[in-house]
């Protein structure tokens, strides 16, 4: 079996330790994505520490409940990754926020997650083409900046109070939507290249990060945690197991499935007719009838080996008793002639030679021996 399987499982191996390498060099591509804190290229340490010398302080949350209650008229709440809440964070933040005075700033919000937080707004289904747009409104940040790296999500609202900036075939991907009450507003930003270390420094993306966010002395980097106990109690608990499965773990379950699909093709056993070989050797017929015996016991097979001892003595006897080999299986016809030709007549020839197979090794031995022994009875009478 191990033969035969080994390299199926080889492949498998494999594979698992290919996936297992690629999900751990994914996952350390982007550590510490949109973090304050957070040095390397996708970090965002470099604009904090810009902001830091303007006056603005920074203070990272990970929790809706330290979100919530930052929120203020000299504050900025910044949502990192807005489709990391649920449904119910969701509407505890924009709840918060509505009525704070302070700012609300969503980086590259998608359907999922867009409409709760900026109720009135709608993400395009498309994304931005272009990473580098021009600002083509009158927002001063904007106007100030000049071209930025806000070329992703793109946005449509109806509010005419909104300012509508940096367009991309006609759709923005910046947003301010100012509050109903108060001197409140929410940007929505549809990249969040503007935030990154390694790209801060190109166009205009410093000035309109450092505009965006230094319009209050307080920032409040909120970065959601999955551990984040309102993410659980705000779940709903009606969805499936298929829905928590995420898409990539389908789409890998299918491929093993056609990868054992082309193994089982590759290594399935071919059929086809039959074709003579001369063997290179001469066997004994002993040695194929030990061998074919030894394969029936290995594999329990009583009845075919009975079977085949039943057939072999009845082909035998039907030219002694005067019958056609074709007609020996046929107990009506075979049974009566082996019979007139005992000497000793009584015997219950129909379990002997048409009977059930044994059930043990000992009752097969014995069913050899009588058939042995019928078998000579018949040649010497």
């Amino acid at each position: 079996m191990w033969t035969r399987t080994r390299g199926i499982a080889l492949a498998l191996v494999l594979l698992l330790a290919a996936a297992v390498a690629t999900a751990a060099i994914r996952s350390g591509e982007k550590h510490g994505e949109l973090d304050p804190r957070s040095a390397d290229q996708y970090g965002s340490r470099a604009v904090a520490a810009l902001l830091a010398e303007r006056g603005v302080d920074t203070r990272v949350v990970t929790t809706a409940a330290e979100a919530r209650a930052a929120t203020g008229a000299d504050t900025t709440l910044l949502v990192a990754v807005p489709d990391l809440l649920t449904a119910h964070q969701q509407s505890q933040i924009q709840a918060a926020t509505a009525e704070s005075g302070g700012r609300t700033i969503l980086v590259a919000p998608s359907a999922a997650s867009v409409g709760k937080l900026a109720p009135g707004v709608t993400a395009d289904p498309g994304t931005s083409t272009d990473t580098t747009l021009a600002p083509d409104c009158s927002l001063p940040a904007a106007r100030g900046a000049g071209a930025a790296d806000t070329g992703g999500e793109r946005y449509n609202t109806a509010s005419e109070k909104a300012d509508s900036c940096y367009p991309s075939d006609g759709i923005p991907t910046l947003l301010r939507l100012p509050s109903a009450t108060g001197d409140g507003d929410t940007v929505i930003v549809g990249a969040p290249d503007i935030l990154l270390n390694d790209r801060l420094d190109k166009q205009g993306n410093a000035s309109l990060a450092l505009q965006l966010l230094g319009t209050r002395p307080h920032l409040v980097w909120y970065l959601p945690s999955l551990t984040d106990e309102s993410a659980a109690s705000g779940a709903q608990n009606d969805r499936s197991f298929f829905d928590l499965i995420p898409k990539g773990w389908l789409w890998g379950t299918l491929q093993l499935f056609v990868a054992a699909a082309l193994a089982a093709l590759w290594r399935a056993r071919r059929l086809g007719r039959l074709v003579p070989e001369r063997l290179p050797v001469a066997i004994r017929a002993s040695e194929t009838t030990e061998g074919r015996a030894r394969l029936y016991r290995k594999a329990n097979a009583r009845d075919r080996a009975a079977n085949a001892l039943r057939i072999s003595t009845r082909t035998k006897l039907a030219p002694l008793i005067g019958i056609p080999v074709s007609r020996a299986h046929t107990p009506e016809i075979f049974l009566p002639a082996l019979a007139r030709q005992l000497p000793t007549p009584g015997q219950d020839l129909h379990a002997l030679l048409f009977g059930p197979p044994p059930t043990t090794d000992a009752a097969l031995i014995a069913l050899a021996d009588h058939l042995d022994a019928l078998e000579r009875e018949v040649r010497n009478s």
